[in-house]
């Protein structure tokens, strides 16, 4: 029985089995220039001993690694947790091990991951900017010219590479017709950071919508910077000032700032005003009233980063959002809950 020892190296094992540690390290590698009870010698020793491979020092002799990185702005987000599930489900099937890694939507944050991901010699990056990013530079500079890259959701157009993209603007057009055919007149949008092309998108649709039904677009009644709860709430209070009667909001967290703003003030939902989010995440169905929302298909969006990471691909997939009506704009009971 061998002893147990902090930082076991190959060295030690070969000492332990009197071979060279040249021996040891392709026995571990598996190859077939070492005989299998020398092999099956090493791999009982390595494990007794408590050997663990150092990753790092091995992906800097190969020059690569069976590691893929994803960096996603916030992991708890049930959207990027579920990107996230679905790059993995892809990934780990085609032999690939996942390191995440998480901006809080801070550009050095972001920079410093990239770093982290080039240093560990990782074999591809997928990737969704922090909102905050103005544009893409930095992104190649930290990450290194060799490494895939996949950007999926919140991408920069000009960098060159595979992107997953939600069709933002036609989601958006989508649910601002809806409000219109439900009846809402007034109708705001609670429009996120142009800083993200997904947002420009969306302001875009809903101004399409508007445009296409004889409704003016008016710019008072469009809130920027807003994808969370608090900001929600403040920029509803605004559009109830400015007479809106409906909001399609570009995020579902600020969605439901603005059911709040709308209970607070005790305006009747929908009869009296109408709500639609986007990302279609868990707790628009279950709240009440629940809220219509714009679903993203985020597994689905993993999957496809991934595939295009292994694939090698440069092209753009553009993927579909689904309007789920619920409470929150179903003026009349007009559509099925």
């Amino acid at each position: 029985m061998y002893l147990c020892v902090d930082m076991v190296t190959i060295t030690d094992i070969a000492a332990a089995l009197g071979i060279t540690p040249s021996t040891v390290s392709r026995a571990l590698a598996g190859s077939p220039r070492v005989k299998e009870e020398t092999r099956l010698a090493v791999e009982k020793a390595a494990k007794e001993m408590g050997y663990e491979r150092n990753v790092v020092a091995s992906n800097l002799r190969r020059g690569r690694s069976n590691i893929v990185g994803i960096i996603v702005p916030r992991i708890h987000r049930e959207f990027f947790s579920n990107i996230i599930g679905g790059a993995e489900s892809v990934l780990n099937e085609a032999g690939y091990n996942v390191l995440i890694c998480q901006t809080k939507e801070s550009p050095e944050a972001e920079i410093k991951a990239l770093k982290t991901l080039r240093n560990y010699r990782v074999a591809g990056v997928l990737l969704s900017h922090a909102i905050f990013d103005v544009n893409g530079d930095h992104i190649r500079k930290a990450l290194g010219p060799d490494i895939p890259l996949v950007q999926f959701d919140r991408v920069f157009p000009d960098i060159p590479g595979a992107k997953i993209e939600g069709a933002n603007c036609e989601g958006a057009y989508n649910a601002t017709k809806h409000l219109i055919e439900a009846g809402y007149r007034r109708i705001g949008t609670i429009a996120g950071y142009m800083t993200a092309m997904l947002y420009v998108e969306r302001l875009a649709g809903y101004k399409m919508a508007l445009e296409d039904a004889g409704l003016p677009f008016d710019k008072s009644i469009v809130f920027y910077d807003s994808i969370v709860r608090e900001t929600g709430y403040k920029a509803a209070l605004s559009a109830i000032e400015a007479g809106c009667d409906a909001l399609y909001c570009a995020g579902d967290f600020s969605a439901l700032g603005a059911i709040d703003a709308l209970r607070e003030k005790g305006i009747s939902v929908p009869d009296s005003f109408g709500v639609v989010g986007t990302a279609n995440e868990s707790f628009t169905s279950i709240m009440t009233p629940s809220i219509s929302s714009l679903g993203q298909r985020p597994y689905e969006m993993g999957q496809e980063a991934a595939h295009a990471f292994l694939d090698g691909r440069t092209d753009t997939v553009v993927i579909p959002l689904d309007l789920h009506i619920r409470q929150s704009s179903n003026k009349n009971n007009k559509w099925q809950k």
